[in-house]
């Protein structure tokens, strides 16, 4: 249907809008940041468990006697977190976003998390005090220091009656007696933190190493180990610092800026002091260990000085010296009989060299009637090399002459 015009209506007049395109124009104008993820303020009015699990209630306010209501609901999954029963009358935050429910044209706040007020302010305040905290990198691991491994002095921070500190002197007497330093301060209650605090600095240049902590409690309770004051000490501290408040399940900012968090005050004992009882075992483990080593060389030791004693007896030594005379007398033996043999080799062959020179010597041509005739001091190998009346040389086995060529002839005329 298309919004339509009344009739009657001077000029026309204004628009008719659908009921459902009126509810999405609200849908429209309630879907704002300012109504997403926002924490309110009220007293509880008008709260109906469901058996679902659901929860459905009221904020109200009132304010010169003018009354302001916002209806709220808290789906069973959110409404289990809750560490209270909530009730008519009470004072809460709520954590939630303000949504439309089209089909009946109503607003709620859909509430995913609830406190009590008062203490729900603090936790708010923690979480800004976290933030701001972390930002100044007090969280960093980098800063975290290790704790020493035989401290000589403990010191504890924390209340001198309480139980906690009965039990941090119980696990230390036992485990690895050493002397105790206690900077006494009340751990709750107005003013606690800057008790706190001063009692950490306190302990500066006197202790190895310091526990900080009190026994369990509320989040009230706990609420002075999260100020800014106590988180800024245990950083300055100049030695490492274990935070042990409250038990297991309680985590406070003091855990995060600490070098090491402990579960409960006795766990922060354990952590600070090795056990005299695991110290002497692990003695006894590294002396088993020294012994055995040092009674094993002790016995290669004799076998080696046996074996020495053995190749160093009189009649072996002098087995060993005849047996090296021996091997150098048969070296010897060898050496001459192969410097004999090449000797030898080497006779046989110059002599094969000078009978090989022999037979291709001009000499041995001249003892069977040959000679040599020379020109101008040099053989003549052909009879065109020489001419009438040529003065030629002749050399013979036993001597030679001067000759004067009287006729040349060559073998193609003979």
């Amino acid at each position: 249907m298309e919004p339509c015009l009344l009739p009657d209506s001077p000029g026309g007049g204004p628009l008719v809008l659908r009921v459902s395109e009126v509810s999405g124009i609200i849908v429209d104008a309630l879907d704002i940041p300012a109504l997403q993820n926002i924490w309110i303020r009220g007293e509880i009015t008008n709260y109906k468990p469901q058996p679902s699990g659901h929860r459905y209630f009221s904020l109200s306010e009132t304010i010169h006697q003018s009354a302001s209501v916002l209806s709220c609901k808290m789906w069973q999954s959110y409404a289990r977190t809750l560490d209270f029963e909530p009730r008519n009358g009470m004072a809460v935050l709520a954590f939630g976003s303000v949504e439309v429910y089209e089909p009946y044209g109503t607003y709620n706040l859909i509430v995913r998390e609830m406190r009590q007020a008062g203490e729900g302010e603090k936790h708010l305040l923690v979480e800004r005090w976290k933030k701001e905290l972390a930002a100044e990198g007090l969280f960093a691991a980098e800063r975290k220091r290790p704790l020493p491994l035989f401290p000589r002095r403990v010191g504890v921070v924390t209340s001198s009656s309480g139980a906690a500190f009965r039990d941090i002197c119980t696990v230390i007497a036992r485990r690895y007696p050493v002397e105790i330093v206690l900077s006494p301060t009340p751990v709750q209650g107005e003013g606690a933190h800057r008790e706190i605090a001063a009692a950490i600095r306190r302990l500066a240049g006197r202790v190895d190493v310091i526990i900080v902590g009190r026994g369990g409690g509320s989040f009230e309770d706990l609420f002075p180990f999260n100020h800014p004051e106590v988180v800024r000490a245990i950083a300055a501290a100049p030695v490492p610092v274990v935070s042990a408040v409250g038990h297991e399940v309680d985590w406070v900012i003091a855990d995060l800026v600490a070098d090491c968090r402990a579960a409960t005050p006795s766990a922060a004992a354990e952590l600070v002091v090795p056990d005299r009882a695991e110290i002497g075992r692990d003695l006894a483990g590294l002396r088993d260990r020294l012994r055995t080593g040092l009674m094993k060389r002790a016995v290669r030791g004799r076998e080696v000085l046996e074996e020495v004693k053995i190749r160093l007896h009189p009649r072996r030594l002098q087995r060993r010296v005849d047996d090296l005379h021996e091997r150098v007398v048969d070296a010897d033996g060898r050496l001459r009989g192969g410097i004999t043999r090449r000797v030898e080799r080497g006779r046989l062959e110059f002599a094969g060299l000078q009978a090989t020179l022999a037979a291709h010597s001009p000499l041995a041509l001249l003892a069977r009637g040959y000679c040599i005739v020379e020109k101008g001091g040099r053989p003549v190998r052909s009879a065109r090399e020489i001419a009438r009346e040529d003065r030629l040389r002749l050399r013979m086995k036993d001597g030679g002459g001067q000759v004067r060529v009287e006729e040349v002839y060559h073998d193609a005329e003979v």
